[in-house]
C-alpha cells in the first residue's frame, strides 16, 4: 500500500455507498488510494461518474421530496432531451470542424441518452431506461468515424467520456448490446483519444489548452472502466500525474499561492468560459477515478480544489493573483504569453460546482468559500439543452444538485 494503509475501496465495499463518506471519515482516512499508479484489481461498477450510494440516495431523497434532490430532479425533467419520446439520428460519420459538421446530433443524443438513464435510475421508468438504451444500441450499430479539422479531437474526448457514461449507467440493462457499444468506443473513441495525448495532432506539446487533453483523458479512463481495462485505466491516471501535455495536474495548474489557497488555471488568461469548461472537465476526471479508489481531487496537497477556488473567486467578481504565463504554439512552439486574467465570459454560469463543493465540503469536510458560493448560484444544476444549443452548453453532464447532493 503507497502511504496509506486503509483501502478506500475496501471501505466503499464494507460500508456501502451512503455511509462510506461518514465511515471513512470515522476511520481517519484524509488522503484515500490504493497503491500508486496501478487500476483497482476489479473494477467497481457503476463506477464511472456516478457511484451506486450517491444514485441510491437520489433515488430515495427524491421519493421522499427532498431538497435539494428534488428541485434537481424537477430540473431534469423539465428538460426536453430528458423525455421518453426522444427519437435517436444516428450516423456513421461525425464531423467535427471544417466542412459538413453534423457533430450537434451526436451531443444532443448522448445527453438526451444520458438523462433518461438518470431518469430511469432515480425514477425505476422503464420507458426512460428503454429510450437511454435505444440510442446506445442505434449509435453502436451506426457509428464507425469521427473526423474534421483538428476539432475531431475535442469531439473523440468530449463525447467519448460522455458516452462511456451513459454506457456504465446502463450496464446490464435488458436490451442493451454493451459488447457491440465497447467495440465502438474501443475502435472509434479511443485510438483517436490516445493519438492525440501521444502526438497532439503534430503540435508543440503547449500547442493545445488544457481542455484538450483532459477530455481525452476523461474519454480513456471511462473507456478503461467501461470495459475493465486496467491498461487504459492507468493511462489516463498517470498522464493527470506525469503528462507532458498542458492537461496534467502540473500544467493545467502552473502556479501555486499557498498563503492564499489558491492556485492559477492555464486558460485563465484566455478566458472564464474555458476556464470553467475546465473545472467540469478535471472535476469529471477527479470523479470517476475517486469511485474507483483513487483521491485525485487532492492529489498534490490539493492542487486542483486550489485552482477551482481561484476560478470561482474571480468569477464571483473578486480579485485574484495572476502570474504571467508563457508558452509555444504551432509546430514551431513559438512564443505566446498572458500577463494578466481574462476577463471575458466573467462570471459565465457551467454546471460544474456541485460535484466539486459536494465533494470537498461534504465528503472531505473542508471549507471551499468560493466553490459553495458559485456552486449556489447554478443550484439546482441543469444539464445539457439548459445553457444554450451550442456546443459549450454540452460540454459537461451536469445535473450535479440531483447527482451529487449529500
Amino acid at each position: 500500500m503507497h502511504e496509506r494503509e486503509i483501502d478506500r475501496r475496501t471501505i466503499l465495499k464494507a460500508a456501502g455507498g451512503v455511509a462510506a463518506a461518514g465511515v471513512a471519515a470515522a476511520a481517519g482516512v484524509t488522503g484515500l488510494g490504493r497503491r500508486a499508479d496501478a487500476a483497482p484489481a476489479t473494477f467497481t461498477h457503476p463506477g464511472a461518474l456516478h457511484n451506486w450510494g450517491d444514485l441510491n440516495r437520489a433515488k430515495v431523497r427524491v421519493a421522499a421530496g427532498d431538497d435539494p434532490w428534488l428541485s434537481g430532479w424537477n430540473r431534469l425533467t423539465a428538460n426536453s432531451h430528458a423525455q421518453s419520446t426522444w427519437t435517436p439520428r444516428p450516423q456513421a460519420t461525425i464531423i467535427r470542424g471544417g466542412t459538413g459538421e453534423n457533430y450537434t446530433i451526436l451531443y444532443n443524443d448522448i445527453h438526451a441518452a444520458y438523462q433518461n438513464a438518470l431518469r430511469w435510475w432515480v425514477q425505476g421508468s422503464t420507458a426512460h431506461g428503454d429510450c437511454a438504451r435505444n440510442i446506445l444500441n442505434a449509435w453502436s450499430a451506426t457509428l464507425t468515424t469521427v473526423t474534421g479539422n483538428a476539432d475531431r479531437f475535442l469531439a473523440a474526448g468530449i463525447y467519448g467520456y460522455q458516452f462511456a457514461n451513459v454506457a456504465e449507467l446502463l450496464r446490464g440493462y435488458p436490451g442493451f448490446d454493451l459488447a457491440r457499444f465497447k467495440t465502438m468506443m474501443l475502435n472509434v473513441f479511443y485510438p483517436m483519444n490516445n493519438d492525440f495525448l501521444t502526438n497532439h495532432n503534430g503540435a508543440c506539446i503547449t500547442n493545445y489548452w488544457a481542455n484538450w487533453d483532459l477530455c481525452n483523458m476523461n474519454s480513456i479512463l471511462a473507456i478503461g472502466i467501461l470495459c475493465d481495462d486496467a491498461a487504459k485505466y492507468d493511462q489516463a491516471v498517470n498522464y493527470f500525474k506525469n503528462g507532458a501535455g498542458n492537461g496534467s495536474i502540473k500544467h493545467a495548474v502552473p502556479f501555486v499561492y499557498d498563503d492564499q489557497g489558491l492556485a492559477q488555471w492555464q486558460e485563465s488568461g484566455r478566458d472564464q468560459g474555458h476556464t470553467m469548461m475546465g473545472m467540469g472537465q478535471m472535476g469529471a476526471f477527479c470523479e470517476m477515478a475517486w469511485n474507483q479508489g483513487d483521491d485525485l481531487y487532492g492529489y498534490d496537497n490539493n492542487r486542483f480544489m486550489k485552482a477551482a477556488q481561484y476560478v470561482a473567486k474571480y468569477n464571483l467578481g473578486q480579485d485574484v493573483p495572476f502570474t504571467k504565463y508563457t508558452w509555444g504554439t504551432g509546430q514551431n512552439c513559438a512564443y505566446q504569453e498572458h500577463t494578466v486574467i481574462s476577463s471575458a465570459s466573467r462570471g459565465q454560469l457551467r454546471p460544474v460546482w456541485e460535484i466539486l463543493h459536494f465533494h470537498y465540503t461534504r465528503r472531505k469536510y473542508l471549507s471551499v468559500p468560493y466553490i459553495s458560493a458559485m456552486a449556489a448560484q447554478v443550484r439546482p444544476e441543469g444539464g445539457g439543452g439548459d445553457y444554450g444549443t451550442t456546443s459549450g452548453g454540452f460540454d459537461q453532464t451536469g445535473f450535479g444538485t440531483l447527482a451529487y447532493a449529500k
